[in-house]
């Protein structure tokens, strides 16, 4: 076998997949991404229909020509000509529920909203704002406040292409306005999201990186003396997953109230928290809705409405933080530098706010005026945030959680190990712990020889050859634990079955091996 010890952990998968593909074909079940195989249909439903009226709305204005040529929706009047046009299909009747909804509860003019939505779903104009759609800004916002805890603080949101532009954009941004510099001490929540592991270490950023560990032993939550590694005051940022990749665990209320008691004796310090897998998890809170001023919120809607395809994230950023304020403290000639650099954009540089700054960086500046997440892009983001607002019973959310908590239950119930009941557990992945397994089914001394004999990616690559499985290795996000990370998204709950008889083949294997030595 080849050295896959430096690659990342999605390269390896990439490796996997053809070794399984080469030696399973169709029988291979790739349980390593996270890409899940449910969608939510509801809103898609209805930004079909709403397109086809859009559609409609637009050959009118041309309608004497023949050439398949349409323009500008007529706004006066628009919401009662959808209203005619709607039927009584499941998505005609969630857009009739979007639109009382905006109207009644958020207070934006119906005829503004559809009109919004109309002109933006055929696409025809730059994204206007550029940073995002005013009527949808309003309405993602109120989706944040439901899903990842109201900061009682107004903030401005930055929509993305998904959670990885918003990464790549936030660390050009603070690299480009002097808030992380090379040589900058940052701290990693550890276990992490491998790119938060790989982009610091890059030629351009070159940080030094502290990893805050989270305790395998105490249900991954991060100790108090961890947390406290961050009262140093030479850690610039603190870079969090939470719900953790791949533990799947968010942080506890008691943590969470311990990094913002820290974040009160270290307010220069930065927060960043990806904060993805909180629609899964129960009662969830960001520490963005409890240190608003310090913190920069990075959320997707890929997973939970399974629309990776799609790429839709937000940037958040409180309109009080310590962003705009470090920009102020600046020295002389820092601040001549960035006048210069946003100069072509402003007549004021200097005024522009951080969360603008990203915007800007997100176009190498000089494009500034082409910024913005697709408007069409932008439409099906209003949607999905509409559907979860309009969900007060969280209909979705329970069907979602109890179906990715089955497929764990059969994986574990087939590895015939018991899972503690844990109320901060997400279950989105799981990492298959191999020396809990082996203890449990051979015993604590064949438990040992594995740990001490067997190398993870082997492991990962014999799954493959034998069985046709891809898992992901644990240690490749920041953990020292020699686990498999299996996503319990994307297959069906027969194949996680099949999965557990692998790992078990796996083990009986190596267990032959153990025997004879």
């Amino acid at each position: 076998m080849e050295d896959l010890s430096k690659l990342s952990p999605f390269e390896l998968k990439n490796y996997l997949i053809e070794v399984a593909k080469d030696a399973h074909g169709s029988l291979m079940l790739n349980a390593g991404r996270g890409n899940p195989n449910f969608i939510a249909t509801i809103p898609r439903e209805g930004y079909y229909k709403l397109g086809q009226f859009a559609l409609q709305e637009s050959e009118k204005t041309f309608s004497y020509l023949s050439v398949g040529l349409g323009g500008f929706p007529n706004k006066a009047g628009i919401t009662e000509r959808l209203y005619s046009y709607l039927d009584d299909s499941v998505g005609s009747q969630f857009i009739r529920k979007s639109v009382s909804y905006v109207r009644d509860q958020l207070g934006i003019d119906a005829d503004d909203f559809v009109y919004e939505m109309s002109e933006s779903i055929l696409g025809m104009m730059y994204p206007d704002p550029d940073r995002m759609l005013v009527n949808s800004e309003k309405i993602v916002k109120k989706y944040i406040e439901k899903e990842m805890g109201n900061p009682n603080k107004p903030f401005d949101l930055f929509a993305v292409e998904g959670g990885t532009a918003a990464m790549a954009y936030i660390f050009e941004t603070l690299e480009q306005n002097f808030i992380l510099k090379k040589g900058d001490k940052i701290a990693l929540g550890a276990p992490i999201f491998t790119p938060y592991i790989e982009i610091p270490k890059l030629r351009e950023y070159d940080m030094v990186e502290i990893n805050v560990e989270a305790d395998e032993e105490n249900s991954w939550q991060f100790a108090d003396s961890e947390l406290e590694k961050l009262l140093d005051p030479e850690i610039k940022a603190f870079f969090l997953v939470n719900p953790s990749n791949p533990p799947s665990v968010k942080m506890s209320d008691e943590k969470l109230a311990k990094l913002a008691e820290i974040i009160e004796k270290r307010p220069d310090l930065i927060v960043l928290t990806d904060d993805v897998y909180g629609t899964f998890a129960d009662d969830f809170s960001s520490i963005f809705s409890v240190s608003p001023k310090n913190t920069i919120l990075v959320y997707s809607y890929s997973k939970y409405f399974g629309s990776t395809g799609w790429r839709l994230g937000v940037i958040g950023l409180a309109e009080d933080n310590i962003l705009d304020d470090m920009l102020q403290k600046q020295t002389k000639d820092q601040k001549e530098a960035l006048i210069e650099r946003y100069s072509s954009i402003a007549a004021k540089p200097e005024e522009i706010k951080f969360i603008d700054r990203f915007v800007a960086e997100s176009r190498i500046v000089a494009l500034n005026h082409t910024a913005g997440l697709a408007t069409p892009a932008q439409v099906q983001m209003v949607l999905f945030s509409l559907f979860s607002l309009i969900d007060t019973e969280d209909i979705y959310k329970n069907a979602v959680k109890s179906l990715i908590r089955h497929r764990k239950n059969a994986l574990y119930n087939e590895l015939n190990v018991s899972q503690p009941d844990d109320e901060n557990s997400v279950d989105y992945y799981n990492l298959i712990e191999v020396k809990e397994i082996a203890g449990a089914v051979y015993g604590e001394d064949f438990a040992a020889w594995v740990e001490a004999n067997k190398d993870p990616d082997q492991g990962l690559f014999e799954l493959a050859k034998g069985s046709g499985t891809v898992l992901l290795p644990a240690n490749g996000f920041g953990t020292t634990d020699p686990g498999f990370r299996v996503s319990l998204a994307n297959l069906n709950e027969y194949d996680y079955v099949k999965i557990a008889d692998a790992v078990k083949n796996l083990l009986a294997k190596y267990y032959e091996e153990f025997k004879k030595s």
